[in-house]
């Protein structure tokens, strides 16, 4: 399993609009990924509801990790996303 620790880039944590880029770059990715807080249980990352669910706030670490093929190029553009708060999917890391 292909996992990455980052610490959340956005102010406001993974809520409303950081939220919903990333759930369109989880999609946009093609492979399926879970999101959990550092110790909590996964969630699915491509849904709104279970994104914002966790609560994620600014600097707090979450776990994204994927079992599919492909997962360690998904996963480093997810994470830069995450770690540095972008508007949009970073088209290589």
């Amino acid at each position: 399993m292909a996992e990455r620790r980052v610490n959340v880039g956005w102010a406001e944590g993974l809520h409303a609009r950081p939220a919903s880029i990333f759930v369109r770059a989880t999609t946009a990715s093609g492979v399926p990924v879970t999101i959990a807080k550092a110790g909590g249980d996964p969630v699915n990352a491509a849904s709104m509801l279970a994104v914002l669910g966790l609560g994620a706030q600014g600097g707090e670490e979450i776990v994204l990790a994927s079992e599919a093929e492909g997962a360690d190029v998904a996963l480093d553009r997810l994470a830069k996303l995450v770690a540095e708060g972008l508007d949009e999917l970073p088209e290589t890391v």
